[in-house]
């Protein structure tokens, strides 16, 4: 059973923690999911700000819509992992991004983190009003299709994005 967690919005409260996690994915030379733990920590007051501003819909660039991010944290304040909202779909988020996305630090998976968290990112999608919710994976990753169906994912027409990669689509809805 997994230790208790919490989505914590991001904070330079936690720069430590989360330079640590950063650091874990750099190292594992794993693409890094959600895209948002990309971003460049080096001025992390700058990076923190610039996620809460995304929420507010503040300095987006054209054609990127509003998100939320949260860090998925133990009570001892490590940063297990990380999931964006999206408020809504444009175009390619619809066909190959989806509402949610989330990621687990390498150590830290097959210990039903990324369930739990994205049962919390449900709650949080339900407070924003989105009824139906897309969730996406690639096609090899079967640990987080078996994350999404065990949240109430139902499959829908997968997608081949531009680069030929099989991208599975689920839609999780609240009035079920």
């Amino acid at each position: 059973m997994p230790e208790y967690v919490q989505l914590v919005k991001p904070t330079t409260e936690l720069r430590e923690a989360y330079l640590d996690f950063y650091q874990e994915w750099v190292d594992s030379g794993e693409d890094m999911v959600p895209w948002v733990i990309s971003k460049d920590p080096t001025d992390f007051d700058a990076m923190v700000q610039s996620l809460l501003n995304n929420e507010k819909d503040e300095n987006l660039p054209a054609g990127w819509v509003p998100d939320s991010t949260y860090w998925l944290v133990t009570a001892n304040n490590k940063v297990i992992g990380a999931v964006n909202i999206r408020h809504r779909l444009s175009e390619k988020l619809f066909n190959s991004g989806g509402h949610v996305g989330y990621g687990i630090r390498p150590t830290e998976r097959r210990q039903g983190y990324a369930t739990q968290l994205l049962a919390m990112a449900l709650e949080k999608t339900k407070e924003l009003g989105i009824e139906k919710v897309l969730v996406v994976c690639d096609e090899f990753n079967t640990a987080s299709a078996r994350t999404i169906l065990r949240n109430g994912g139902s499959a829908d027409v997968s997608f081949t994005d531009e680069n030929g990669k099989e991208v599975l689509r689920f839609w999780i809805d609240h009035h079920l």
